[in-house]
């Protein structure tokens, strides 16, 4: 199979390249030539099995063809286990038993797996330059971390992460390098954009990236949607219906990918927090970006979402079949911390600020009448976010090992204006 731009106007390209190149050189997101089919599935016993299934067909033909089971074992080696919640029906998809305690946990390995058997015989490093809103950059760095010939450079917005998030960000040194940005996320994602589209600089520093515009980071993440609804559908009959916290849109349309190959999921409903753009253009307005604001849930303060073009593409700019076929509400931060603080106290659950966007938008519609099981994603450890976690729940969060080893570490980020030519620089410095 072969990949093509979101924007039409660059050459088809084999899965290897696109996922080396990260970005389309038109400024497009790759994404499949052809649109997936639903097909019949059975599960195959374990997350990674049903991971190397769900992304044969997009590896077919491809040099990394051959690698994908061993690639699915290697990034795939912690659970995604569904629980059930305290409300009949509801369950929790808990994707933060990674390194990082975040779901870009998985499709940051996936990738880093992917580009250390791309990059085995390249002479030259080669450069990730990664955007992040809170997650996907410490995720990243850990994928990478002192792995030989590729160097990584982390931008995230100063002042709008958790003290925890921070000290994740600038815990890992060697090859990695973190720049905390004077400006929003949209800044950090601008200037990433940027630099992968600067063909001048990219003949002397060769780039790719990690974030969810990366088809090496994008397509994994179909895998926990698949196993969960495979195995959901195995022990009930029943196919399996979701609410995804979102905001760059990338995790959402993973799922989205899952439901359109014929994988046992139902609705799928998407949360946000206050930084709106999306649930006002499902509701019937036009798609406008706006600068994003700062809440709770930081990770999902995105203005501009990168992964909008690819849910278009999949919907083939039929902007009506797409505000048909979603559910998408905000979730502001006092309905954020109204979440929290009363779960804990009526079922002793306890909920990240992201997750729980997605928790506050299935009790709405439950609250409709809406029938079926439905799982909520949830996307990161609460432990990340004890500032603003543990006073609304009275007391502190246990931190997963993994964490707590990376928060033991010293941390430092290097300051960087939230312009392009100070990230040039940097990249320009080797």
């Amino acid at each position: 199979m072969n990949f093509v731009s979101t924007r039409h106007a660059a050459p088809a390209v084999s899965l290897s390249q696109a996922i080396a190149a990260g970005l389309a050189p038109d400024g497009g997101l790759y994404v499949p030539q052809v649109r997936p089919s639903a097909q019949a599935w059975q599960r195959q016993g374990s997350l990674a099995g049903d991971a190397a299934a769900v992304l044969a067909p997009y590896f077919a033909g491809d040099a990394l063809a051959g690698a994908l089971p061993a690639l699915c074992a290697q990034a795939f080696d912690f659970p995604a286990p569904l629980r059930a919640l305290s409300s009949p029906g509801d369950f929790v998809l808990e994707l933060f038993h990674g390194p990082t305690a975040a779901f870009k946990d998985f499709g940051a390995r996936f990738l880093a797996a992917s580009l250390a058997r791309l990059q085995r015989d390249q002479r030259q490093p080669l450069t990730i330059v990664v955007a992040t809103s809170g997650d996907t950059g410490a995720a990243v760095a850990a994928a990478f971390h002192r792995q030989p010939g590729i160097r990584v450079v982390v931008l995230y917005p100063d002042g709008r992460v958790s003290p925890r998030q921070a000290h994740q960000l600038g815990c890992f040194g060697d090859n990695i390098r973190t720049l905390r940005v004077a400006g929003s996320f949209d800044d950090c994602q601008a200037m990433v954009k940027q630099a992968l589209g600067d063909r001048q600089l990219q003949a002397q520093v060769p780039l790719s990236s990690a974030n969810s515009i990366s088809l090496g980071r994008w397509l994994p993440q179909m895998s926990y949607y698949a196993h969960a609804a495979l195995e959901h559908h195995a022990a009930t009959g029943k196919v399996l219906n979701l609410v995804v916290p979102t905001g760059n849109l990338g995790n959402a349309m993973a799922a989205v990918l899952a439901r359109a190959m014929g994988l046992p999921l139902g609705r799928i409903a998407l949360a946000t927090n206050a930084n709106d753009v999306l649930p006002r253009f499902f509701a019937g307005g036009q798609y406008q970006p706006r600068t994003s604001v700062a809440t709770v849930a930081n990770a999902m303060d995105v203005g501009a979402p990168s992964n909008f073009e690819r849910l278009r593409w999949l919907y083939a700019d039929d902007d009506a079949a797409l505000r048909a076929d979603f559910r998408v509400e905000a979730v502001d931060d006092a309905a954020i911390a109204a979440l929290i603080a009363r779960r804990w106290a009526q079922a002793g659950e306890v909920f990240c600020p992201h997750t729980a966007t997605a928790v506050a938008l299935l009790e709405k519609l439950r609250s409709e009448g809406v029938q079926g099981d439905w799982a909520v994603a949830a996307t990161a450890h609460p432990a990340k976010f004890e500032s603003v976690v543990e006073p609304l729940i009275g007391q502190p969060l246990a931190v997963p090992a993994s964490l707590e080893a990376l928060l033991q570490r010293p941390a430092s980020a290097q300051a960087c204006a939230p312009e392009y030519g100070a990230l040039r620089e940097v990249l320009l410095e080797g």
